[in-house]
């Protein structure tokens, strides 16, 4: 059984992400703050954190730092990151921090699984619902 941590200062959103996660295969823990996540992260047991951006003092880009930190010294194992984003430019902080994935506020239950299940499986996942139109030259974009 794998455990997901969930990150959010609002309760809502950490109902929601856990009706949309638990199973009898994934146990679902919460954390309200920064700091709160970091030390539940350094005493095992977590195999996914899913954090919210805005997170009181400290959002899902500083705990995304903070493990990251932990871990290029070995002080926490490695645990991957999945960031629900509120705004474009958050998507280029989730990667910088060294984040493992977002998913695109509204949440869309089924994306949200597809994304646990993909960083614990070791693999990246990038929400595709902010992903730009191709565009070739020559060609009419209602073409």
């Amino acid at each position: 059984m794998a455990t997901i941590l969930v990150v959010s200062d609002v309760e809502a959103l950490r109902r929601e992400v856990e009706a949309a996660l638990a199973g009898p295969d994934l146990e679902v823990v919460e954390a309200t703050s920064g700091p709160e996540a970091v030390g539940l992260v350094g005493e095992g047991g977590v195999d996914l954190v899913v954090t919210d951006m805005q997170v009181g003092h400290m959002g899902g880009i500083a705990i995304t730092h903070e493990l990251r930190n932990l871990e290029s010294y070995g002080a926490s194992d490695s645990v991957p990151v999945l960031v629900i984003v509120d705004r474009r430019p958050d998507v280029f902080l989730a990667r910088r921090a060294g984040a493992d994935g977002f998913v695109v506020k509204p949440l869309d239950p089924l994306t949200l699984r597809r994304a646990a299940r993909a960083l614990l499986a070791g693999e990246a996942f990038e929400d595709d619902a902010w992903r730009p139109a191709t565009v070739r030259a020559g060609t009419a974009l209602d073409e």
